[in-house]
């Protein structure tokens, strides 16, 4: 069987996956403002469904740029996520990416408290006084501690990145965000991982 490459240099290989996702959606369209999230989320996992079960809250993705314009920080997750952000374009507008998972005080708030991990970074995250983006890609105890410490009244985020992917609680976790007062991006359903959550950051910043 012959097999036939495409001959592309490697600075088009981005642009050409692009046109490739685009041509594969067909005549599907997509709001202006979310098809840049929604086309990043396939390029970066060469799945489809991103298509629809990407959920957007009214406005949200203005919202988060004049977040990110105002200095917003983002707090993840998984150093995955961390690592995946583009730190340098979030710099620019003064912010800067956290995660508290290998934090010895979260560490020790999990054991005292008996919690995950990722709940004892949430509780952390929420004595922050800056502005924040929470990127969840992983674990959605994060997910429904965000949750709680919304409906507190202890925290309000200026987005919810839930994409949390698995199978215990993840979507749970997503419908409660959805219900919460707050601004979010959700991929409904078990999909999504570190790399969907740090990629609904880079097309942020990339579509300012």
């Amino acid at each position: 069987m012959k097999i036939e490459l495409e001959n592309v240099l490697p600075r088009e290989i981005e642009k050409r996956s692009f046109e490739l996702i685009t041509e594969e959606l067909g005549e599907r369209t997509f709001p202006e403002e979310q098809e840049p999230i929604i086309k990043r989320c396939i390029h970066t996992s060469a799945d489809f469904d991103y298509a629809d079960n990407l959920c957007f809250s009214e406005g949200v993705v203005e919202k988060a740029k004049e977040a990110i314009r105002n200095g917003a920080c983002i707090v993840t997750d998984t150093q995955m996520a961390k690592s995946g952000i583009n730190k340098k374009k979030l710099a620019a507008y003064g912010g800067e990416v956290f995660c508290f998972m290998s934090d010895e005080d979260v560490a020790e708030r999990a054991k005292k408290n008996g919690t995950t991990r990722a709940t004892a970074c949430m509780d952390k995250a929420a004595a922050m006084n800056r502005p924040l983006i929470f990127a969840i890609g992983n674990a959605p105890t994060a997910l429904i501690r965000l949750y709680e410490l919304i409906e507190e009244k202890k925290l309000k985020p200026e987005l919810v990145i839930g994409v949390p992917v698995g199978f215990v609680n993840v979507v749970q976790s997503k419908e409660l965000i959805m219900q919460a007062d707050v601004p979010y991006i959700v991929a409904r359903g078990r999909k999504g991982g570190s790399n969907i959550a740090a990629c609904i950051c880079n097309a942020l910043l990339y579509n300012m």
